[in-house]
């Protein structure tokens, strides 16, 4: 067994040699080659825990993770996320590495997912990308779309907390990513042709009569019960609904709270998967509005450690 600290992780390239493996555990997770347990999940004041698990049909491993967000740490000079990942032989079951990220990959995979959903559903032009937060999710979104991305990109960031997107944008300065401030929430919509939204927020962030047709939204804050960063109104009113797991989303992401009150019927939504593999189309016009709801599947879990061990095992050769 082998364990690997967060401080062998960070210096890997997993933004963007990840990003073939996340775009294939999507599809996996809808074409039948994915064992996706329901996750496990514990809530606290302002604080959450999730326990995913899975395997892919084929891999060596199988891959399970705990992982925390507790969002009140930033003020008592701690990261709001923790985690630690467990991959274990598929063949005999013997673990195989135990990756002290706290918490590394499960930001990596997140930003990695959403920014392959944000740049398959905004529009061909888009360019102007509104982030929505300022926490560690917006940071690494805005690395994601950056390595991802093969146009240029316009960044605009807006937090309820103004000096923590300043100090955002000045620490991504430092890595060649420019990033503007926006004032007012309302603005950032009106500007930007897509919008990610990472926050954990626990009422609407977003309305919909602040989204002008042809947006794209990726909202990635509602993974657990409670949380809703979009106006029910605006998912409702949205041309098409993407999801990355469709129980999950109904259940407890950026969905839910529009199933739940009727105003959405299961049958207009349709899942990442489907649209990465060209079994169904994304976009289908410039002036749709489109929403992603991204509540983070094992299948990316398992993806991004198995390019872990895949990089390090290479650079020992």
């Amino acid at each position: 067994m082998r364990f690997i600290a967060r401080e062998e992780i960070e210096p890997l390239p997993l933004l963007r040699e990840s990003v073939a493996a996340i775009r294939d555990a999507y599809v996996a997770a809808i074409d039948g080659r994915a064992q996706l347990p329901p996750v496990g999940y514990l809530g606290f004041p302002n604080a959450d825990c999730h326990v995913k698990f899975g395997h892919i049909a084929g891999d060596p491993i199988f891959v399970v993770k705990l992982s925390s967000g507790f969002y009140d740490n930033p003020a008592r000079g701690l990261p709001s996320n923790n985690g630690i990942v467990i991959a274990a032989s598929a063949h005999t079951g013997e673990i195989v590495a135990v990756l002290d990220d706290r918490g590394l990959l499960t930001q990596l995979r997140t930003a990695v997912g959403g920014a392959i959903a944000t740049l398959a559903l905004a529009r061909q032009d888009a360019r102007v990308i509104g982030i929505v937060g300022s926490g560690i999710q917006a940071r690494q979104h805005l690395r994601a779309l950056t390595a991802i991305s093969d146009k240029p990109l316009e960044f605009h960031a807006w937090g309820r907390n103004l000096a923590r997107v300043e100090e955002m944008a000045i620490d991504l300065s430092r890595e060649n990513i420019v990033v503007a401030i926006a004032q007012d929430i309302r603005q950032l919509c009106a500007k930007a042709d897509a919008i990610v939204t990472t926050t954990p927020a626990s009422s609407p962030v977003i309305f919909s009569d602040w989204i002008r047709p042809g947006t794209h939204i990726t909202a990635i804050g509602a993974d657990s019960p409670g949380k809703q960063e979009l106006e029910s109104a605006l998912v409702a009113r949205a041309d098409r609904l993407v999801m990355d797991l469709a129980h999950q989303c109904l259940d407890h992401g950026e969905f839910s709270a529009a199933h739940r009150q009727g105003l959405i019927d299961p049958g207009r939504c349709v899942e990442l998967g489907a649209i990465l593999s060209n079994r169904e189309l994304g976009r289908r016009s410039n002036v749709e509005i489109t929403i992603a709801d991204l509540t983070g599947l094992a299948v990316q879990d398992i993806a991004i450690t198995r390019t872990v061990l895949d990089l390090l095992h290479n650079a020992e050769q």
